[in-house]
């Protein structure tokens, strides 16, 4: 594929899952009636924002790796500062460095995204990779988009079902299987430098639990330009290959 066409179908799913993401967004903070409804369509809508919020997460992440839309660097960016900005009021410009640290120290004290104290259990880990991301910005800007939402009518509690928990059960899908799963220390050990490792999910269920991220992790860290989307087909390719080399 040329890098052209990655570029146009990465900035095709990004605006897809930004105009997704936005519709559902101000549609169920401003439209829906929380009295008139019953508990599964809420849980449905939910869940869709939720996945909706990972992909903008992910559609930021290829942007810093370059994976976005290469042949237009400027636009990839911005893309990736959006994305970032409507899904949780995250900083680009913060969290890229730090994303490149991991890729470089990845599984070591100075992996920003690794809990080395204890790089097996859950909690503790979730909590270090939570407060290192943590701004006082991001409340900042979270809470002044709150209170314009207000201003204009939405209900506090729509604001928080439908922005602030698919944010936090966003941030819980991307840290399991994007992060924790990924490398956490095991009885087994790592497959190389890398200190990553795929969780072989089937294809489908690998999309939808993390956009690829945690059924083809390693296969990210290998070949870091790849977008997520591309991943399955990466793994294919090198099967083959190591099965062309084993024949022989």
């Amino acid at each position: 594929m040329t890098k052209r066409a990655q570029s146009t179908t990465g900035l095709t799913i990004a605006a897809i899952f930004m105009v997704s993401w936005l519709s559902l967004h101000f549609a169920a903070i401003f439209l829906i009636d929380l009295a008139d409804q019953t508990v599964w369509p809420l849980i449905i809508l939910v869940a869709v924002q939720t996945w909706l919020s990972t992909g903008l997460f992910i559609t930021a992440h290829d942007a810093m790796h370059g994976a976005l839309a290469p042949s237009f660097p400027r636009l990839q960016r911005w893309t990736g500062m959006t994305a970032l900005m409507i899904y949780a009021g995250l900083d680009y410009r913060q969290m890229e460095p730090a994303h490149f640290e991991h890729h470089r120290n990845v599984g070591t004290a100075q992996d920003p995204d690794f809990n080395a104290d204890d790089p097996r259990r859950f909690v503790p880990w979730l909590t270090r990779f939570f407060t290192g991301y943590y701004t006082h910005g991001q409340l900042l800007r979270i809470t002044l988009v709150a209170l314009i939402y207000l201003l204009l009518g939405a209900n506090l509690l729509n604001i928080v079902l439908f922005w602030a928990v698919p944010a936090v059960l966003a941030l819980l899908q991307l840290f399991t299987f994007g992060t924790w799963l990924p490398h956490r220390h095991a009885d087994d050990a790592f497959p190389d430098r890398h200190r990553a490792r795929s969780n072989r999910l089937p294809e489908l269920l690998s999309l939808l639990t993390c956009f690829h991220f945690g059924g083809y992790h390693h296969e990210h860290h290998l070949f870091p330009s790849d977008p997520w989307w591309r991943l399955p087909a990466r793994r294919k390719r090198e099967r083959s290959k190591a099965a062309g080399y084993i024949a022989g």
